[in-house]
């Protein structure tokens, strides 16, 4: 039977779910307050030059095949795909970093040249990843979280051990040169978590990084966000922007609409893809199913000060991806994790897209992105901001032997006020609530709300967890929830 959905947001998690919830038959409309779609995934165009705002790497192309499959399309009827050669470089010191290569060989063999044995190491490892991988992502991150047994499959039960072992502990039994060890860390750091706190089955994700390699739609992620906008509103879906939804409506313990822009707007089922404790704040205290004190003692992913900079020449002895790793991991992990500050010697990455795409800057320029992960919730001042912009930039010039500072023609910022200002996000997370074993699948905040009939939610802070790839599913949970139950 239609029903009439209300969608709270327009990031990938929503823009997925009103695209299933349209196909089955439901009269869809997305609430977006910000003048754009696309949630942390919007662009910023200026003087020529094109950046993503929010995520930069295409990783996992399977999860998207497979999304637009469900509609009977392919990526490539919406967006080209360029896979990068090399996927990324990492900095360890000036002019000595690691190219990590497009394919699996090639990495084996730059393993094997660092560290004597650890090419036959890292392939068993990779064996181990893959395995978790088509075990992960085939099927239970596809599972809504609603109870423990999803979890409890063959497959699962053989690899019960790798709950409890982490990625750290895993990586440093096999591999003992530093270089390696953190070039095996990096990937997890996408789950939100450190190494030590991430458990050993999610290796599946040096499959993603090392198996399946690192792709650029052509003209950056946003292509992705317009292909899903396309395709939403082929199937009939209306989005509205500069909707800004005040708070949704009870009548009986059952969602009736929302209040958007001080008008109410009645529907059957109301579905948030905002952030999960903005979007309980739009409730009456007791219909939220997480109290403030639940949501301060969990483990949120990083933020981030991120920089978006326009070069007037273009950049040497940098790739598409560069991550800098010349300075102590753990202490910078410890700022973020442990004793939540601004961390002193701060890793960093940079993405340089015009070195792929040349819609991303000017001819002759380069267009680049800079990337500090912190502690969510931490003291945002431009001062700070502007601190730490000097000290990543004269790394920067140290570590790639060149002069850069001269050449900046602007630079834009967005740190944790801006997360809160933009996004509503707790805290001024970047990606989420991190995936801790204890915030794993059924352990997460629910898709269904538990106090009111109707309503649901979606996105990096439910199942299954940070990432574009995970929000996607998220989109596809939420929606066959809401089918079975309405």
């Amino acid at each position: 039977m239609s029903k009439k959905i209300a969608i709270i947001g327009s990031g990938f998690s929503s823009l997925a779910a009103s695209c299933y919830l349209a196909k089955a038959g439901n009269e869809v409309t997305i609430y977006e307050k910000n003048e754009t779609i696309g949630g942390r995934a919007r662009q910023l165009k200026k003087e020529g030059f094109v950046f993503d705002i929010g995520p930069t790497w295409y990783w996992m192309p399977d999860v998207f095949e497979r999304f637009f499959g469900d509609f009977n399309k392919k990526p490539s009827d919406y967006f080209e795909l360029i896979k990068l050669s090399p996927a990324y470089q990492v900095y360890f010191n000036t002019l000595d970093f690691v190219t990590i290569a497009d394919n699996l060989p090639q990495i084996i063999t730059t393993f094997e040249s660092i560290e004597k044995g650890s090419g036959k190491q890292l392939e068993q490892f990779m064996s181990e990843a893959k395995s978790n991988y088509d075990i992960a992502i085939k099927d239970l991150v596809y599972r809504p979280g609603e109870s423990p047994l999803e979890l409890i499959t063959f497959e699962t039960a053989q690899k019960v051990n790798q709950f409890f072992s982490n990625i750290s502990k895993d990586v440093r039994k096999r591999f003992k040169n530093k270089k390696l060890v953190q070039i095996l860390e990096f990937p997890v750091l996408f789950l939100g978590a450190k190494p030590s706190d991430t458990p050993s089955f999610y290796s599946f994700m040096n499959f993603a990084d090392f198996g399946l390699g690192t792709w650029h739609p052509k003209n950056g992620m946003y292509s992705v966000v317009l292909a899903m906008e396309k395709l939403a509103k082929e199937l009939g879906v209306k989005i509205e922007t500069n909707a800004n939804v005040e708070k949704i409506d009870i009548t009986n313990g059952k969602a009736t609409g929302i209040l958007v822009n001080n008008k109410i707007t009645l529907a059957d089922i109301v579905l948030s893809g905002a952030d999960y404790h903005h979007s309980e704040s739009l409730l009456d205290e007791n219909y939220r199913q997480y109290s403030e004190n639940y949501w301060s003692k969990k483990t949120f992913a990083p933020s981030s000060l991120l920089f978006y900079v326009g070069f007037d020449k273009k950049l040497n002895n940098v790739e598409h991806h560069s991550l800098f790793f010349d300075v102590d991991f753990d202490i910078h992990a410890e700022a973020i994790y442990d004793n939540p500050k601004w961390p002193k010697d701060p890793l960093f990455y940079a993405s340089f897209p015009s070195k792929t795409d040349a819609n991303a800057a000017p001819e002759g320029k380069e267009a680049g992105i800079f990337l500090i992960p912190i502690a969510p919730g931490i003291e945002d001042t431009t001062a700070l901001r502007e601190e730490y912009f000097e000290k990543i930039i004269t790394r920067f010039e140290k570590l790639t032997n060149q002069e850069v500072k001269k050449s900046i023609i602007f630079k834009e910022s967005f740190c944790v006020n801006d997360f809160i200002k933009e996004y509503n996000s707790y805290k001024g997370n970047a990606y989420g609530m991190a995936n801790t074993l204890l915030q794993t699948a059924f352990l997460r905040p629910k898709l269904k709300s538990k106090k009111v009939k109707n309503l649901y939610f979606t996105g990096q802070l439910t199942v299954p967890g940070p990432g574009v790839p995970p929000a996607l599913i998220s989109g596809k949970l939420v929606s066959d929830l809401i089918e079975k139950y309405k």
